[in-house]
């Protein structure tokens, strides 16, 4: 492990994840690889419990940004002394707008996203283990926001917070403090690498989040459906 990444979610983490890989640190682990794969939910809720199953979830990666690895950057700042930490930032109004559209909407209120995701944990243990793993990172007990309510103000001040805690608790000769929007400079001299000659990646806005959710949420209960209507006759009639 080369990097770990302490931003919140919704501070381009994405694309420091490609960023990453195209200066040859990758594969680097985020939460797109737990979407990809459910049953690593279960490893998180073992993290959450004390556990370090840090060996496990990161065999073969050289970086982790985004939530989950974010949450546990102090546990694994310890278990990887070598490793740099990326605290990525953003203007805490963009940032919050951004939050409140995507990872926000997906357990809160009662947009279509939640509601598809909240129908799919119905049908899907997976998807159901996923969400009471956010649950557990973002919203329950020790979350990140646990002790935030839903406004405005109460979401920036959280995120203040989390970014002071890193700052605090990080040596400075091993943080970066980096926005995407400063580009490739900040980010190639903290790690010692040549600039790359092709633009900084910009990838995973509002529309992709939601869609990645939308989709799969669709895609499962269909295939619920499918599954049903095989079973029984009267639920394909009545279909």
């Amino acid at each position: 492990m080369q990097i770990i990444g302490a931003g919140l979610p919704r501070t381009g983490t994405l694309t420091q994840k490609m960023a990453l890989e195209m200066l040859g640190l990758g594969p680097c682990y985020h939460m797109v690889n737990v979407l990809a794969d459910l049953e690593q939910a279960e490893l998180w809720q073992r993290a959450l419990a004390g556990e370090s199953p840090w060996p496990e979830i990161f065999d073969g990666f050289q970086a982790t940004v985004d939530w989950p690895g974010g949450f546990f950057y102090r546990e694994l700042a310890e278990f990887y002394p070598e490793a740099k930490v990326l605290l990525s930032v953003r203007d805490p109004n963009a940032w919050e707008s951004s939050m409140r559209q995507t990872v926000w909407a997906v357990r809160h209120g009662e947009s279509l996203v939640r509601l598809l995701s909240s129908a799919q944990a119905c049908v899907n243990p997976s998807w159901r283990a996923f969400l009471g793993m956010i649950d557990d990172l973002l919203w329950q007990d020790r979350g990140t926001f646990a002790a935030c309510g839903d406004q405005p103000s109460e979401m920036m001040r959280a995120m203040e917070r989390h970014n002071e805690a890193v700052r605090a608790a990080i040596a400075p000769e091993r943080l970066l403090v980096w926005s995407v929007t400063e580009g490739w400079e900040p980010l190639c001299e903290f790690l010692e690498l040549p600039v790359p000659d092709v633009p900084l990646p910009h990838i995973n806005d509002r529309a992709e989040f939601l869609n990645r959710i939308i989709d799969g949420s669709l895609e499962s209960l269909q295939s619920w459906r499918a599954q049903e209507s095989a079973v029984d006759p009267v639920f394909a009639a009545e279909g």
